[in-house]
Parts: C-alpha cells; sequence; structure tokens
C-alpha cells in the first residue's frame, strides 16, 4: 500500500513473523528483527497488543518488521509511528491509520487479508544450499497429536502457568535454536534466540526479561543437555518449564526442578528451527 519496495531480507524476515504470528487466534502483534521475534503479546484489542509487543523489547524493535492479525486503528498507528518501522503488515487499516502511517516515507505498509490462513497440507520447506536444495515437510504442528505433553516433575504447573508455557512454546517454535522464550501475561519477556549453547540461550533470555522474570515460565526448543539451564532458571525466579525432553541427563533436569519446585513439562516435540 506505501513505501519502498521490499528487500530480500524484508521479505524472508516478514515471512518468519507471519509463520508465527498463524499460531495465533486472539488479538496479537509479533515484532521481528533479523528473522528471530523480539516482542510478542497477545491482547483484549491490537492496541494492547503492540503496546505489550512494544514493552517486550522497546530496543530491539527499532528497525524492525511488525505484523498484526486483527485491523491496524488510528491509535495503534500513532504508537507504531513513535519509532522506526521498516515494515507493518495486517490483514486491514482504517483509511486514519493508514494517513498516519503513509506521513513516514519509508515505512512499508502490507495489507495480507489472509493473515492468518493456515499453511496449505502439502506445503514444503525449502532451504537453498551450494549446489542443490534441501527440502523437508513445514513444521505445522504445535504438539504432537496423540499425547501433547507430559508432567514430569512433582508440581503441576497452574492454569495460569500453563497458559503462560503454551504461549511461550508458540515462540520458542519460531526462534532460531538455540532459542529459550522467557513469557509472562501472555507477553514475551526475554528471548534468547541462535546461541551456540543452551545455557547461553538461558541467560540471554533472563538477563533480558529484567525484574519480570520473577514468577515467568520458560520454553525451551530444544532438551536441556545438564542441569544447568534449570539452575539458572531456578535463581531467576522461573516456576515452570516447557522442553521437548530426550536428553539421557533429563533426570537431572528433573531432579532440580523439583528440589527447587518448578514445574515442568516435556513435549516430546523438538522444533529446533535452523
Amino acid at each position: 500500500l506505501h513505501g519502498k519496495e521490499l528487500s530480500y531480507n524484508n521479505i524472508n524476515d516478514t515471512n518468519g513473523a507471519l509463520d508465527l504470528l498463524r499460531e495465533f487466534d486472539q488479538p496479537t502483534v509479533v515484532a521481528v528483527k533479523h528473522a528471530n521475534p523480539c516482542g510478542v503479546a497477545t491482547g483484549t484489542s491490537i492496541l494492547e497488543a503492540y503496546q505489550k509487543a512494544y514493552e517486550a523489547d522497546p530496543v530491539s524493535i527499532f528497525g524492525g518488521i511488525v505484523v498484526a492479525n486483527r485491523q491496524i486503528d488510528a491509535k495503534t498507528a500513532q504508537e507504531i509511528n513513535k519509532i522506526f518501522i521498516e515494515i507493518v503488515a495486517a490483514p486491514d487499516y482504517t483509511d486514519e491509520a493508514l494517513e498516519v502511517l503513509k506521513k513516514k516515507k519509508n515505512i512499508r505498509i502490507l495489507e495480507l487479508k489472509d493473515i492468518d490462513a493456515a499453511v496449505p497440507a502439502g506445503t514444503w520447506d525449502m532451504k537453498k544450499v551450494l549446489g542443490g536444495l534441501l527440502v523437508q515437510e513445514m513444521n505445522t504442528k504445535l504438539f504432537k497429536e496423540d499425547e501433547p505433553w507430559q508432567l514430569v516433575t512433582d508440581r503441576k504447573p497452574s492454569e495460569k502457568e500453563l497458559e503462560d508455557l503454551k504461549f511461550a512454546w508458540k515462540i520458542v517454535k519460531h526462534t532460531k535454536s538455540n532459542g529459550i522464550a522467557i513469557a509472562k501475561d501472555n507477553q514475551s519477556l526475554g528471548i534468547g534466540p541462535g546461541q551456540v549453547n543452551r545455557i547461553w540461550a538461558v541467560e540471554h533470555a533472563i538477563q533480558r526479561s529484567g525484574d519480570k522474570v520473577k514468577g515467568a515460565v520458560l520454553a525451551s526448543d530444544a532438551f536441556f543437555p545438564f542441569d544447568d539451564c534449570v539452575e539458572a532458571a531456578a535463581k531467576a525466579g522461573i516456576t515452570a518449564i516447557i522442553q521437548p525432553g530426550g536428553s539421557i541427563k533429563d533426570q537431572q533436569s528433573i531432579d532440580a526442578c523439583n528440589r527447587h519446585g518448578i514445574a515442568m513439562i516435556f513435549t516430546g516435540m523438538r522444533h529446533f528451527k535452523h
């Protein structure tokens, strides 16, 4: 609808943002920078969702991409225009919102009517390598259909924690591995993407979460190879964890959770985005 031509990276990053946005039914905003989510939030309105996504990481969202699954209104557009955003994508815009957003010459405004449409069955995920293509089925599932998760600790997650665990699991599915997502109240707090070991991803996510980390939950896209991730989470005040399980040292992490009163569930499904 407006703005400069989309670059290769713009299209790639927007595609990643849309993949994550499709996981949500409620009003949700996803902010992405360099193909990784930096702020994700659900709210009672798209304005609240944007404000929460911005507050999740007001530094990284600058120069990023914002996608929403509801119409953008004038108030939301005004909030977006307070900082530099490369791209805004939504299913619709009010006339007043477009008038506000178009005041910025270079912002790309995309209208995607089917922004939350499911990926068609049989879609392939392809990646170019020297001399060919890697091809595999698109990762369209969030949990295993037969058994979504298994409680492995003495303490069960509360209903509130379970809601936050599902929210964080959606985020970490679309975060480059080694990926960690910390969330609370339908808002990402800290995301640790693309680290070369899991404890660094945990430490990064905890650091980004700040004081809000206490009482939050943590999602890991793959298993914990050691119990150091649980120990770091406990020290920070994390109360519940969701991860695939599958390490030969799973019991060490389970024991650590039990020592600290942390609830942990295994999904038996590794997302492991690369």
